[in-house]
């Protein structure tokens, strides 16, 4: 469940746009570093709409910022039952199909956004005004200047900066992932009672930091432009049989993920498919290490993931080179 998905993204605050910038907008600059003070200063609770590859949830959200500690619960309200409950963006419980797929790892948190960086790969713009959950809105769009990321269109609250509203666009323009509220009280901060999880929440283990010891043996020989590795670590397989390496790239606002793994004279097929914005390309590489699956899963187009895949390289090809 993705809620609120660039609140965490954009925070760190918004310098003065460069000279290089110059297809970007000042306003939106100004609007994005309301958004990222409102996500540290504003408590609200409201609920909102997801819709994914034409599939809909609704869900409920109390957020409160109190005496400098954000906490946040966000509840699945049709559908399977799904909750999620994070202090200052660690997980501290989830429920439902959650449970699996979520650990407290350190990419968890908030991640700080470097402005400049981003303003090198997105020409960021105000588009005009709407009208979300009876609130008044400015649009402010990020539209990437290539074609290994997704476009955004943000709907911002006037009067708090909140986003009432957000898209993100294919290179056609097509939708591929929305969240929108249909109701946002910021009068009413939660109390106590809204923010403790339900009797199904299961606690988040932190990761040891043995299962995040740091991946030296792989490298890509390609990345888009703008991506640099954030963090990386080993693991085991769902089954806890074959190890896993991981690696985490970014560009400041999009990420995905490489998991490298050994066959070990098993047999696995190539994967392409995407499911909305999110992308999942496995592709099988013959290494000095033997026989690998490099699976790239990220919210980036098909074709970079493919790309990506295809250009993984183990640190001994290197030192033969």
């Amino acid at each position: 469940m993705r809620a609120l998905p660039l609140i965490p993204l954009l925070l760190g605050g918004w310098l003065t746009l460069p000279a290089h910038a110059a297809n970007s907008s000042p306003e939106a600059g100004d609007w994005l570093k309301k958004l990222a003070q409102a996500e540290q200063q504003q408590s609200y609770q409201g609920t909102f709409v997801y819709e994914r590859n034409g599939s809909f949830s609704t869900h409920d959200i109390w957020h409160r910022v109190q005496d400098g500690k954000v906490s946040e619960r966000l509840l699945q309200l049709d559908g399977s039952a799904q909750e999620v409950v994070r202090v200052d963006g660690h997980t501290q419980c989830v429920s439902g199909a959650l449970v699996s797929g979520v650990s407290n790892t350190p990419e968890s948190t908030a991640r700080v956004l470097d402005p400049l960086k981003l303003m090198s790969w997105y020409d960021l713009g105000v588009a005009g005004k709407s009208r979300v959950a009876d609130r008044a809105a400015v649009i402010v769009t990020l539209t990437p200047r290539d074609q290994h990321r997704y476009a955004f269109e943000l709907h911002l609250d006037r009067e708090t900066g909140l986003p009432l509203k957000s898209l993100m666009l294919d290179d056609k323009g097509r939708l591929l992932e929305r969240f929108q509220f249909t109701r946002l009280d910021t009068r009413d901060a939660p109390i106590d009672d809204d923010l403790q999880a339900g009797e199904q929440c299961k606690p988040v283990t932190e990761v040891t930091a043995r299962a995040a010891q740091p991946v030296t043996g792989w490298r890509s020989d390609w990345l888009p432009p703008g991506f640099e590795l954030v963090d990386s670590s080993i693991g085991k397989d769902p089954q806890g049989k074959n190890t896993v390496n991981r690696l985490m790239f970014d560009d400041g606002l999009a990420r995905f993920s490489v998991f490298v793994e050994a066959l070990n004279g098993g047999s696995a097929a190539d994967i392409r498919t995407q499911l909305g914005p999110t992308v999942a390309v496995s592709r099988r590489l013959t290494t000095p290490k033997g026989e690998m699956m490099v699976t790239v899963v990220g919210e980036i187009p098909i074709g970079t993931a493919e790309r990506i895949a295809l250009s993984m390289r183990s640190q001994d090809a290197q030192a033969q080179k």
